[in-house]
């Protein structure tokens, strides 16, 4: 069995029994891209896309380890979503780097979100919830539409937030690692909610780092040091 054959149809042998090789393998690329994001390195993106891809097939197919069981539309819408927020996030902080980027070399410098931007995500946040749960309950189905709708719907608000260097998208994640832990073991998809408990241990780590560096590192983009001039 070729790469390839093995990533579409092959296992992970573990003990008690196997687990998916695209599910494993995505979950692993979007540790690395979570990973590359805590550092603020461009990377992030593209290496979060390969994960989006495999991990959008399992959810999309109900193919977990082995069996076959109902899609997770909002899981698997949420690849979709990530897929396209990760190229304007790619393309946001490969902007912003050549146009200085960060004092400490990252791509993008953290920073709070400012009041009119927090009313924007809970605006977006309420909308996007109705809208997935309509979309979830009504026209795909989907196991468990509630706790999905807010899976989906908290994604893109982090995913968004981070490609705009906002603090706030760390906390965001944790709200959601918090549901999509108890929604996946229910429906059976272990080793992503697996994932999720490291990820709600990372995503602390990851608030923190982001947090100190919101006080000390120095945006020295052109917009940068035209807001330090006019706060000065």
């Amino acid at each position: 069995m070729d790469l390839l054959q093995w990533l579409i149809h092959g296992t992970i042998p573990v003990p008690g029994g196997e687990l998916g090789a695209r599910e494993v393998v995505g979950n692993l690329f979007g540790l690395a891209s979570a990973i590359l994001g805590m550092k603020r390195l461009v990377w992030a993106w593209p290496i979060g896309l390969v994960g989006n891809v495999l991990l959008f097939t399992v959810f999309a197919t109900g193919e977990l380890s082995g069996q076959i069981d109902e899609p997770l539309w909002g899981q698997a819408g949420r690849q979709v979503f990530f897929a396209a927020v990760s190229v304007y996030g790619w393309w946001r902080w490969t902007h912003v780097q050549r146009s200085g980027g960060a004092s400490d070399g990252g791509a993008i410098a953290p920073r709070w979100a400012t009041g009119a931007e927090r009313v924007q995500l809970l605006v977006l946040g309420v909308v996007g919830y109705a809208a997935a749960y309509v979309l979830l309950t009504q026209v795909l189905g989907s196991w468990g539409p509630t706790t999905e709708a807010w899976i989906l719907t908290g994604s893109m608000l982090a995913t968004y937030g981070m490609a705009r260097g906002w603090v706030e998208f760390w906390l965001i994640w944790i709200l959601v690692d918090i549901v999509g832990v108890t929604t996946l073991v229910q429906a059976g998809y272990y080793p992503t909610a697996g994932m999720y408990l490291f990820y709600a241990v990372f995503v602390v780590i990851g608030f923190v780092v982001w947090l100190r560096a919101s006080r000390t590192v120095v945006d020295t983009t052109d917009a940068g040091r035209t807001t330090e001039a006019v706060s000065a």
